[in-house]
């Protein structure tokens, strides 16, 4: 039996295939687990891929030597085994250890805080599976090559296989299992596959039966109980959590407000106001925008346009202060489109397109008079909507007396911040660019115009509303708008280095944040 099932080359193949499946499956779903708590940036990915190369490296080599030593195929199939366990546990345990290691390395760390976290996160939950499945090919060369007349086409038949089961563990996660039955299952699904592969070897062999009835039983009950599965394990009052292909996605329900959160630490995403006129938030900023564009003065209906749309809390209020306005949105990720109408109350009259925002204005050559651009990944605008390419194409389909407002999610005291770059960068396109921080937050508001008239236009527009509540805000805004000179921070197409200027805000943000709990905690064990 033991000869009949190593001498069977389609076998040791399913196992290769299967194994460089799981390694991307894994992959991808370390992404997305840990999303919610880092963000999905280009940081985040760059810390997950680098760990988890390091961690096939290192298997290779392990594997190659215990091959040698001792080629028994008992010891690789309870390796796969052991992986097979460790990776169905890591969604339901992985979410305590990223929270728990976190927490920690905030007391200690004040730079580079995201870097750090997700590398010691990353290397606690995933590098170790990831080892355990590199030894995989070096093991299986050892028992597929017969002779040195063919080890050469059995190497490469072995290498094949196991790119082409890291292409499928590629898209399978993302476009297939994780939209549709989440993350968690997702591991389970690939546990399951390599536990499979484990019990038919050991069942032919007739060894270990009782380590696979356990290991097949944690994976039945985990899969019984994922239904019970959150990422923010420690809140229990969320109205829904779901997951896209983009975004991690909570909505949680108040006596006062329906919030949309694409992160279970903080900042929201689209908020609705339940017995409030106003959000005391961004988005009420942000309405100066269609005074200035004289927008309530037009004898024409005026055309709005929303770049990241979210759940349209903003477009909910333009519906609400400009009734003949034409509002389109535009918003990338399909499922929080859905949402808009499900909790947010976004009305109909809203177009709402899914799509990129910057594709989306490539596309059309409609002009508008007031242009959001409220798009974001995770902790920063994308790169390709924040370079001097990108706001020349907005500025492009502006009309005459048109505006552009941005909101940027992260003020900074520091010089050549984000922010500074952002706001040198539209200053390059546009002659009139004023920015107005939110008080009580972290977020700032651009507005940028070519018009040399908007100021006295939005002074004319709002003097003249009789809702005081909005008319207060926007005395308030225009008290407070500080006109921001061109310099020479420019960020393009080919250089556009977002994530790390905006990791670097949000160390700021952090140390502000816990610099009283860590000096507490500090003074507490000196």
């Amino acid at each position: 039996m033991k000869k009949n099932i190593l001498h069977n080359k389609y076998f040791l193949y399913i196992t290769e295939f299967f194994a460089g499946m799981s390694v991307m499956a894994v992959e991808l779903g370390a992404s997305r687990l840990m999303a919610p708590y880092f963000s999905s940036s280009q940081i985040v990915w760059t810390v997950i891929i680098g760990v988890i190369m390091i961690a096939m490296a290192l298997g290779n080599v392990w594997g190659g030597r215990i091959a040698d030593k001792n080629p028994s195929p008992d010891k690789l199939y309870g390796r796969l085994l052991l992986a097979a366990v460790w990776i169905a546990l890591i969604p339901f345990a992985g979410r305590y250890l990223i929270a728990g290691i976190s927490l920690l390395l905030a007391v200690f760390i004040t730079k580079n805080f995201l870097v750090w976290a997700a590398l010691f996160a990353c290397l606690a939950v995933f590098a170790f599976p990831c080892v355990l499945l590199g030894t995989v090919t070096p093991s299986l060369v050892k028992y597929s090559v017969n002779s040195l007349d063919d080890n050469g086409r059995t190497v490469g038949e072995l290498g094949a296989l196991n790119t082409i089961g890291s292409i499928i563990g590629t898209f399978l996660p993302t476009f297939v299992t994780i939209p549709a039955v989440g993350t968690a299952i997702t591991f389970l699904i690939f546990s399951g596959v390599l536990a499979a592969i484990s019990i038919v070897y050991f069942l032919q062999m007739k060894k270990k039966l009782v380590k696979c009835a356990l290991t097949l039983a944690l994976i039945v009950i985990l899969g019984l109980s994922s239904s019970t599965f959150s990422f923010a394990f420690w809140e229990n009052d969320i109205t829904l959590e779901d997951e896209s292909i983009y975004n991690y996605l909570q909505v949680k329900e108040t006596d006062t407000s329906v919030i949309l959160s694409t992160n279970v630490l903080f900042g929201v995403q689209s908020i609705l106001m339940k017995n409030a006129k106003l959000t005391g938030m961004y988005y009420d900023y942000a309405l100066a925008a269609p005074f200035m564009a004289g927008i309530p003065q037009m004898d024409r209906t005026g055309n709005i346009l929303i770049l990241g749309l979210g759940t349209g809390t903003f477009a909910k209020y333009c519906c609400e202060y400009f009734p003949g306005a034409s509002i389109e949105g535009v918003e990338i990720d399909e499922k929080i489109s859905k949402l808009a109408s499900q909790y947010f109350e976004l009305p109909d009259t809203v177009d709402v397109s899914v799509y990129d925002g910057r594709s989306y204005l490539s596309s059309t050559d409609k002009k508008y008079d007031v242009i959001m651009v409220d798009a974001y990944q995770d902790i920063t605008i994308p790169f390709q909507m924040s370079s001097a390419e990108f706001f020349k194409e907005v500025e492009k389909h502006l009309t005459a007396n048109g505006v552009m407002v941005v909101n940027m999610n992260m003020k900074s005291q520091s010089e050549h911040s984000i922010n500074d770059y952002l706001c040198d960068t539209i200053s390059s396109v546009f002659h009139n660019v004023y920015t107005i921080p939110v008080q009580g937050g972290t977020n700032c508001e651009v507005f940028a115009f070519q018009n040399s008239d908007a100021l006295k236009t939005f002074q004319d527009g709002y003097n003249n509303i009789t809702d005081t509540v909005l008319q207060d805000m926007m005395k308030n805004i225009s008290e407070n708008l500080t006109r921001r000179e061109a310099g020479n921070l420019i960020l393009t197409d080919d250089k556009a280095p977002v994530e790390v200027l905006g990791m670097r805000v949000l160390d700021e943000i952090i140390a502000d944040e816990l610099d009283y709990y860590r000096d507490l905690y500090l003074g507490d064990i000196l």
